[in-house]
């Protein structure tokens, strides 16, 4: 069984485009049509674009239109703040280029997910450490005109906490602040244990809150809250089906060096396969998801590089040098 059609069986949704674009073109092995790719390489961290251009791709992708910009820096786990200072700054420079807002613009940042729930906690805690603004812009708005951007933050829970639809806050706030772009900070669910804490996605088509994690949510988008959303996203979990079926990936590989094995597991009914996966994962099918013991510590760093690109591209007036100044 493809992979694709396992992940839609097991109802595994895969929140980065890049995952899912790898997924489609290594079992056709031709490009996605409708789909454009392009790819940039920096020191530490590699940056790769999506970009959906056709409804076709659409239908392929399972996404809607837009542009899913992937940073890729596995090197985010070392707590080297010299890596971090790049990776903030290449991070900015993309935020910068997808936002497309004027300096007078005015942003409301989103911090989406659960502060009580640490693999979930991502957006709050890059609202903590972001730097708002607007209630100056009241006092001296001469003075910070063309060095500061009129920004501000919340962070509204989630359905479970608060009993209203995180779109709803969002849109009630929106009609009255009527800020000119909505960014939204999320946690991901990733297609690889690789990915946690080390890979951030840009969309700006917004997001679907929970979606890769089972709890679909009204969705985030300019068409549901009247605002332009930019959306920001970090895997913070990988569904236990995703590994189950990664771990067979790998075995075949190993089986290959011995051809006798290999023609047996070759010859083995792939509904088989995943009757024995679904065994597994009882009584917990499509809804089991794994983060590592130390995602306390990749939250708070990562959280710490957003905010700083968020920083850096929402205010021209911070140098780049000491932006680390401005972190809550």
């Amino acid at each position: 069984m493809k992979k694709s059609e396992l992940y839609r069986h097991l109802t595994v949704n895969l929140d980065l485009a890049l995952e899912a674009h790898e997924i489609l073109r290594g079992e056709t092995g031709t490009e996605v049509p409708g789909v454009r790719m392009d790819e940039e390489r920096y020191e530490h961290c590699n940056v790769t674009t999506i970009t959906i251009e056709t409804d076709e791709g659409v239908k392929e992708m399972n996404k809607p239109k837009g542009r899913y910009v992937t940073m890729e820096a596995p090197q985010i786990r070392d707590n080297d703040r010299d890596t971090q200072r790049e990776i903030t700054q290449v991070l900015a420079g993309k935020l910068t280029e997808l936002m497309g807002i004027g300096e007078d613009a005015g942003v409301l940042l989103v911090g989406l997910g659960n502060w009580n729930a640490t693999p979930d906690a991502l957006g709050p805690k890059v609202i903590n450490k972001s730097l708002v603004t607007r209630h100056l812009f009241k006092q001296s708005p001469n003075e910070l005109k063309g060095k500061l951007r009129e920004v501000s933050a919340i962070a509204p829970g989630v359905l479970g906490l608060t009993g209203i639809e995180t779109a709803e806050i969002i849109r009630g706030i929106v009609e009255h602040v009527k800020p000119d772009l909505v960014i939204a900070v999320d946690a991901l669910a990733a297609g690889s244990l690789e990915r946690i804490g080390t890979s951030i996605q840009l969309a700006d088509t917004g997001i679907h809150p929970g979606s890769g994690v089972g709890n679909h949510r009204a969705g985030i988008n300019e068409e549901n809250i009247g605002c332009k959303v930019l959306a920001i996203g970090l895997p913070t979990v990988v569904n236990a089906a995703v590994i189950s079926g990664n771990t067979l990936d790998v075995l075949l590989d190993e089986l290959k060096t011995s051809p006798t094995l290999y023609k047996i597991y070759k010859g083995l009914n792939p509904q088989f396969m995943q009757n024995i996966m679904e065994k597994v994962l009882s009584p917990y099918k499509g809804t089991l998801m794994v983060t590592p013991k130390e995602i306390d510590s990749l939250i708070d760093v990562t959280a710490r590089i957003i905010a700083g690109a968020l920083g850096l591209s929402l205010h021209p007036g911070i140098n780049p040098e000491d932006y680390e100044r401005y972190l809550q």
